[in-house]
C-alpha cells in the first residue's frame, strides 16, 4: 500500500493548508493549559513548535505530546465547525472513501475479527467509538453478521451511520451512559481517536465506567517512536494541531496499568513508513535515510518496512486491553499541570 492511495497529495495538502490557518483562529496562545506526561506524569522537555503548538518530549517514557494545549472546548468546537475538518469530513472523505474502504477498514475488520476470536470475544457486543461515517462497521458487519453500535458525536458523520442501517448512539463518550449500551459482554473499538484526545487518562476511566470485569477495548494510534516521525522529526505531517499526542509501545502500557488495564496486544504493523520517507527525502537530514531512500529498491525497501513493523517502530500502533477487576474512577496522569 502507497500513501497516496489513501492519502492523495493534492487532497492532503489543501486539508494541511486550512489546518494551519485554523490553528491560528480555534486557538488562542492566551487560553492555553500546561500538561504533564499523559502517560507518566512526568514534566516535558520542550522540542518544537509547529501550527501554533509547543510540541514537549517526556525524559522518562518518551512520549511526545503539545503542551500548553488549547482547552476541551475549543478543541470540540474545532471539530464542529473549522473549514478544515468540515474539508476532511466532506470533500477529502468523498475522494478517498472507496480506496480507504478497500485498503484500510476492510483489513481493519478482518483483523479486528482475528484478534477477537484470538481472545475469545466472538459474541461480545461490538462498540465503535467516534465510528465516523460508519465505514469500519459496515465491513465488519458485512464480515461477521454482527450488528455494530456506533458511538458519533458528529452530526453529518452520524446521520450518514444511520443512512447506512447501523445501530448510532449521537454522543461523545463522557455523555454517554451504559443504559445506552447492550447488555452482556462487550468490545470497544476506536480508531485513530487516541491521540486526538485532551485527557487520555480520563478518556480511559470514563470508559472502564462503562465496562464489565472482562470487557475489552481495542485501537489504534500514532506511535511516536514510529520511523517516518522520529526521521522527519518536526517535518513530519502526523505533527498537526489534531494530535496532541502520541505514545509508544513502552509508554502505552505505563497508561493502561495506571487506568487499571491489562495489556494483551502492543503492536506496530504499519505499512507506510518508508514510502512516506522517500516521498520526503528533501526534509531528511540523515545521511544515512538520505542514501538508503536514494538507492534502495522496492523490494529492499518492503524488507525494511517489514523488519520496523515487526520490531515495534512503525508508526502506526494497535493496543488490545482488558478491563480490569478492581477499575475505579480517579485522577490519572496527564492532567493539566
Amino acid at each position: 500500500m502507497k500513501e497516496e492511495e489513501i492519502r492523495p497529495a493534492d487532497l492532503f495538502a489543501e486539508y494541511l493548508r486550512l489546518a494551519e490557518q485554523d490553528a491560528k483562529e480555534y486557538f488562542p496562545g492566551h487560553s492555553r493549559q500546561l500538561c504533564l506526561c499523559p502517560a507518566c506524569g512526568q514534566p516535558g522537555q520542550k522540542i518544537f513548535s509547529k501550527q501554533n503548538l509547543d510540541y514537549e518530549e517526556c525524559p522518562g517514557c518518551q512520549t511526545l505530546f503539545a503542551s500548553p494545549r488549547p482547552p476541551a472546548g475549543e478543541l470540540n468546537r474545532y471539530y464542529r465547525e473549522s473549514p478544515s475538518a468540515r474539508f476532511f469530513g466532506t470533500t477529502f472523505y468523498r475522494a478517498t472513501s472507496e480506496a480507504r474502504r478497500l485498503k484500510l477498514w476492510r483489513p481493519k475488520a478482518e483483523k479486528v475479527l482475528n484478534l477477537l476470536h484470538r481472545h475469545g470475544a466472538d459474541e461480545f457486543h461490538l462498540i465503535d467509538i467516534g465510528g465516523g461515517y460508519g465505514i469500519f462497521a459496515k465491513e465488519f458487519e458485512r464480515l461477521s453478521s454482527r450488528k455494530v453500535l456506533v458511538v458519533e458525536p458528529g452530526p453529518d458523520s452520524a446521520a450518514a451511520c444511520r443512512q447506512q442501517g447501523l445501530q448510532v448512539v449521537e454522543s461523545f463518550l463522557e455523555d454517554l451512559t451504559p443504559g445506552q449500551l447492550p447488555p452482556g459482554p462487550k468490545a470497544f473499538v476506536s480508531f485513530e481517536l487516541f491521540e486526538h484526545l485532551h485527557h487520555p487518562g480520563l478518556f480511559l476511566d470514563q470508559l472502564g465506567s462503562m465496562m464489565n470485569p472482562g470487557d475489552l477495548f481495542l485501537f489504534t494510534t500514532l506511535n511516536g517512536m514510529g520511523l517516518d516521525i522520529q526521521v522527519l522529526w518536526e517535518k513530519s505531517n502526523s505533527f498537526s494541531l489534531q494530535h496532541l499526542q502520541f505514545l509508544n509501545p513502552w509508554s502505552i502500557r505505563l497508561l493502561l496499568k495506571k487506568c487499571q488495564f491489562e495489556s494483551l496486544v502492543v503492536e506496530t504493523p504499519g505499512k507506510l513508513d518508508m514510502d512516506i520517507l522517500k516521498k520526503n527525502q528533501g526534509a531528511i537530514t540523515d545521511r544515512f535515510w538520505k542514501k538508503l531512500l536514494g538507492q534502495a529498491e522496492d523490494q529492499t525497501l518492503d524488507q525494511w518496512q517489514e523488519f520496523i513493523s515487526s520490531q515495534g517502530f512503525s508508526s502506526h500502533m494497535w493496543v488490545l486491553c482488558r478491563r480490569g477487576k478492581g477499575h475505579e474512577n480517579k485522577p490519572t496522569a496527564g492532567v493539566p499541570a
